[in-house]
Order: structure tokens, then sequence, then C-alpha cells
């Protein structure tokens, strides 16, 4: 596995919106994968390979990362912010984050020290207003390098924790990582349909960019590639753990915002168990992914399902994904598409 590439696709910024430097990285890699390169006006990257059939399918994987937006800075130079995606406040706490100004700023998520608070302020759950970045630079360099409306992503570094990886941002780069490299065992192979794998922007703030891309293509089948919820930890009961590290990929039945196609479902499942591939079922009941877009903004909508990949600690500096489970979600992304002609579109 290219421990190398997965690294440098988490740590490089992409808040949504500003996709810009993963983007170049997806470009630079795709480069020699595919038949066609498009980049639409919103920043969607579409690697095309040209197939046998006229029913496309479109994959996709989502580029930005969870972030924030500067929106005040005051006369001590401290900074205000909204956040970009969904956060859990009490996961701010002790946090560096990069602000991509005029050049990029290290800053710090603070808050009211413990030792000066209240008993009563000891005791509220923490509110995003309470954090703001503090840079340690004087007002007037913060406000000559930093304007209302630059964006600012989280800073971590990239691990190995025995048979996993841990990082910020897997969500959604293990995604972008597992798409290339589908696109590096699909090339030189003859495949049933036109693949349009799209690396689609604004995921996190609303699927925007998947609906876009679908409703460019408009295809007949369709794949989600995303992460999902891995709650086997202490204190979760089993019904609640939703999906299992190093139990395989996970194949959607359903999220919060889609309902897979029973036959895609049933496909992928053949499929998974043909090539003795590892998987495991996903029915996430909050939460979605670029699957919605993909199945509900072509005409007539697509025959769509998702590859979800099974992650630690969602929406956190230290989300955390099995080895095993990444080369499965790879081995099965790549075996769908190749078999497609053997799809029963009967229900």
């Amino acid at each position: 596995m290219n421990k190398k590439l997965l690294a440098e696709i988490c740590k490089t910024p992409g808040a949504p919106g500003h996709e810009d430097r993963v983007r170049k990285l997806v470009l630079r890699e795709i480069e020699s994968l595919c038949d066609e390169v498009e980049v639409d006006n919103m920043g969607n990257v579409y690697a095309i390979r040209k197939g046998k059939s006229n029913k496309s399918v479109m994959v996709g994987a989502h580029m930005d990362e969870i972030g924030f937006m500067v929106t005040y800075i005051d006369d001590k130079g401290f900074i205000r912010f909204t956040t970009l995606g969904g956060f859990d406040p009490k996961t701010l706490t002790a946090q560096r984050v990069i602000i991509h100004g005029k050049e990029d700023v290290i800053g710090v998520m603070a808050s009211k020290p413990i030792h000066v608070m209240t008993q009563d302020e000891r005791n509220k759950v923490a509110k995003l207003s309470d954090y703001f970045v503090d840079t340690g630079l004087p007002a007037e360099k913060v406000k000559e390098l930093v304007s209302i409306g630059d964006v600012i992503t989280r800073e971590r570094e990239f691990i190995e924790m025995g048979d996993c990886f841990n990082s910020k941002s897997l969500d959604n780069r293990l995604a972008v990582f597992i798409a290339i490299e589908v696109l590096k065992l699909l090339k030189g192979k003859e495949l049933p349909n036109d693949v349009y794998m799209v690396f689609t922007v604004q995921e996190e703030v609303g699927i925007r960019g998947a609906n876009v891309a679908s409703l460019n293509i408009k295809p007949f089948f369709g794949f989600g590639l995303d992460t999902t919820i891995a709650f086997d930890l202490p204190g979760a009961a089993a019904h609640e753990q939703i999906t299992k590290l190093g139990e395989g990929t996970a194949i959607k039945i359903m999220d919060a915002s889609t309902i897979c196609d029973p036959r895609m479902v049933r496909y992928m499942k053949e499929v998974a168990d043909r090539n003795k591939i590892k998987w495991q079922p996903e029915i996430l009941t909050a939460g979605g992914t670029d699957t919605a877009g993909i199945q509900r903004m072509s005409p007539g909508g697509s025959i769509a399902g998702a590859v979800s990949i099974p992650t630690r600690h969602l929406h956190q500096v230290i989300e955390m994904a099995h080895k095993d489970d990444i080369q499965a979600s790879i081995d099965l992304l790549a075996s769908c598409l190749l078999e497609l002609n053997q799809f029963n579109l009967e229900y």
C-alpha cells in the first residue's frame, strides 16, 4: 500500500469550496491513468475511462475536509470563525490549525482556561462560540496576513498505529486515495462501461459537487465512496457499532440520505463473495454521502450503492482506519467496475 501517497493526500489542505491544493495533487496522480480528464466550474475532477457499453457509471469521492472560515479579527489579533462542515465542539480543545491567508499561518484553538472558569462554566458543554484562534502574532501582522473569508484547516500528522493509519481528514482522503488506486488497477483493462471517477467538492457542506457532477454525467450506475462510522469502542452496544475495524470493507444498505438500490446491494455482495473480499453491511442512521447526489440527480435516477471504509473517531483529528479494510475497499470497487456486465437488472 502506498503509505507515502496516502499521507500526502491527508496532509494536503482542502476545506469545502477551497479544494485547489488537493485538486492539483489528484490531477498529478491521475494524468496517466485515464482516457480523459475534465474539471467543471465547481472544481469537480472527472477521471474518465471509456468502456464498451453506453451505460455510464459514476464513482464519487469527495476531496474536501471539514474546516473553518475566518469571520472576524479583533483589535488584539484573535480570530473568530464559522465552521465548514460538522464539528463536535469539544474536539477543538488544544488543537493546532492552519489559517490559509496570504501565506499559511499556524494558530491554536483557544478558550477560557479552566483555572479561571466558574463552577457553572466548568459544568457546561463546550460551544463553538467559546473558541477563537490565537496565532501568537501581533494584531498588525495578523491583519496583514489574514482576511475575513480565509479558510482554516486542522493540523495533525499522519501516523501508523499497529495495523491502522491515524490522521486528520481520513474522511474523505481515504476515498481519494482508494479512487486513485482503483484507477491504477483498471489501467490497460477493458471495461464494460464508461467509468467516471469523480473527485468531488463541497460534500461536507451538502453534497454539492456530487449533485452537479451527476447532473452532468447522467450515470446509469453509481457508487459513493466514503468513510463510515466504526463505533466498535468501549461502551458501545452491539447494535450501535455500525461497522468494526478489521472486519472488511462496508457495503452500504442505507444512510440518512440514501436507501441504496437493492439490486446494487445484492450485486456488490455477490462480487465481494465471488472475489473472496471481506465485507460487512452498513446501515448508518444519521449522516449521508455523495451517494445521495449520484442516485437522485441523474434524470430518472441511477442504480446506486456505496463502498464505505470503516473509520473510528470520525470528524476528529485522530481518525483511524485499518489497512486491511482499505485494501478490501480498493479490491471491491475495482471488481464491481470490472464485472458490471454481470449486473442483474431484475428486482
